[in-house]
């Protein structure tokens, strides 16, 4: 079945980054904590379909409560999925966007980008560099040698983390369809950033540090514990 190929491809794919990103994810991990423990923030950006995994970490139960995802709309599907497309490839757009969400040096900015071959992306973290925001992307390296007229995202970050997501990202053949389908970028990349926030949470906890984690809305209880949360963030974080 395609649906067995297509769940032995996933698998491949987090099998890699098991084996050969720990290290850079424990290293992520750290940054985090550090975070947490100066009660920072942690910022995630992605344009297109990566702003997904922002998504992912922003707002949810059992998400940690000082992520902000930043959104912005001129980047995403919603408004324009191929305009946002043309977008992502203008350069001088990052900065007016870095300037909107403050950050500062108790921070750390992660971004998002399968390709890592985008102005947006790859200028904001130069940008966050020379600021001396710390900053991480999620690449694949199968783009590494793909020529490009800027810096690649990976390029400009203080450290890259490599999601292994094969070249085009879609893995699965269809017959009599030209085109791969069914991309694993989004679980690799979740999977990723989803388990620096785990680690970096039971770090903090070690050190007896208080970890600000939502529950979920629809459980008895909830609602109450998250205004409390929403209620300190809300002047910090931009989209609560």
């Amino acid at each position: 079945m395609i649906t067995e190929s297509y769940f032995e491809n996933i698998v491949s794919v987090l099998e890699k980054i098991k084996s050969t990103q720990m290290e850079k994810i424990t290293k992520a991990a750290e940054i985090v904590s550090d975070v947490i423990n100066k009660k920072g923030i942690i910022y995630m950006f992605g344009c297109g379909h990566s702003h997904l995994i922002a998504l992912d970490c922003f707002y949810r139960a059992g998400g940690l409560a000082n992520v902000s995802a930043m959104l912005d709309t001129d980047l995403m599907l919603h408004n324009g999925a191929a305009k946002s497309s043309k977008m992502e490839k203008m350069q001088g757009i990052a900065e007016p966007l870095f300037d909107r969400y403050l950050l500062g040096e108790n921070d750390v900015l992660f971004i998002f980008s399968t390709s890592g071959k985008n102005a947006v992306p790859s200028e904001l973290a130069k940008i966050a560099s020379e600021k001396g925001i710390r900053n991480i992307s999620v690449v694949s390296s199968a783009y590494f040698d793909d020529e490009t007229s800027i810096p690649k995202l990976h390029e400009n970050s203080d450290f890259y983390i490599d999601n292994c997501v094969p070249y085009g990202d879609a893995v699965i053949e269809i017959d009599g369809c030209e085109q791969r389908m069914g991309s694993v970028s989004t679980a690799a990349s979740s999977f990723i950033i989803q388990s620096i926030l785990l680690e970096a949470a039971q770090m903090s906890a070690d050190k007896g540090e208080e970890i600000p984690v939502y529950m979920s809305g629809n459980i008895v209880g909830g609602s109450d514990f998250n205004k409390k949360l929403v209620k300190e963030y809300l002047p910090r974080i931009k989209h609560l």
